[in-house]
Formats: C-alpha cells, structure tokens, sequence
C-alpha cells in the first residue's frame, strides 16, 4: 500500500466531502433537518462541533482510502473508484441511514432523503479516492512475482 497516497486521498476526500456537505446537508436539507428540533442541532449551533465533524469525516476517509487500496486491482481510477464508491454507498446507506431511520423519531421523507445523500455522498467519495490513490511503484512487481 502506498500510505502517503492514502493520506493524500484522504485528504482531499474530506474537503469533497464537507463541501458536499455543506451544499447537501447544510443547505437542501436544512428545513428537514428544522422539523426535528429534538434530534438535530439548530444551525446557530453547530459551529460549536464543526471540528468533530470533519475530524469524523477525516477518520472515515482514512479507513475508505485504506480499504479502497487493500482491494485495489490495478485498474482505472475513475471506473474503479466509482465502483467502490457504489459499495460503500450500499454499506452505509442500508446501515447507517436505513438503521438510523429506523432509530430515529424522523419523517419518512427525512429518512428516504438521507438515504439517498448518503449514497451520492459515498460514490463521489470512492471517485475521488480512486482518482487520488496510487499504488506504490513496487506493488505491481509484487503481484506479478518479479
């Protein structure tokens, strides 16, 4: 594995992410988020946490990139990038955002919602990942034996 291109993908899967984020979450779902004064935050409050969030965002990401190159297989960034991104997505969506509705005393229409922007939001997370990540130049010698 080539740890600094984990880092790097890491890196910059964050700042994809929190700007998804901010559009998605912070944004478009915003007056969704406001009917459930009991489960969320209100806005005016939140900077207060911002520094966990991206911290758990970056945690995340350093676990995505470094699983993204244990099942690396040597192909094209975009396609593979965009096919671990599908399974993520399917992964965190079915647990965290399917489970959390389920846990949660949030609307149907919250919780299909956050389904679906937890699915976009890992694809374009895996896609950046591939795009980013490179295996170290001694990888493909080992897989080949020489």
């Amino acid at each position: 594995m080539n740890f600094a291109r984990i880092a790097l993908a890491a890196v910059v899967a964050t700042v994809v992410d929190a700007v998804f984020g901010v559009v998605v979450y912070g944004n478009l779902l915003t007056a969704e988020f406001g009917q459930y004064p009991n489960v969320y935050r209100p806005m005016d409050t939140q900077m207060a946490y911002m520094p966990a969030l991206f911290g758990g965002i970056f945690i995340a990401m350093i676990g995505a990139a470094a699983i993204y190159a244990k099942g690396y297989e040597g192909g094209n960034g975009l396609k593979e990038g965009f096919r671990f991104g599908l399974l993520i997505a399917l992964v965190t969506m079915g647990y965290a955002a399917i489970v959390g509705y389920s846990m949660t005393n949030i609307g149907r229409k919250l919780g299909l919602l956050m389904a679906a922007a937890v699915f976009v939001e890992w694809v374009v997370a895996g896609v950046v990942i591939g795009l980013m990540y490179k295996p170290a130049a001694t990888a493909g010698r080992r897989a080949t034996g020489v």
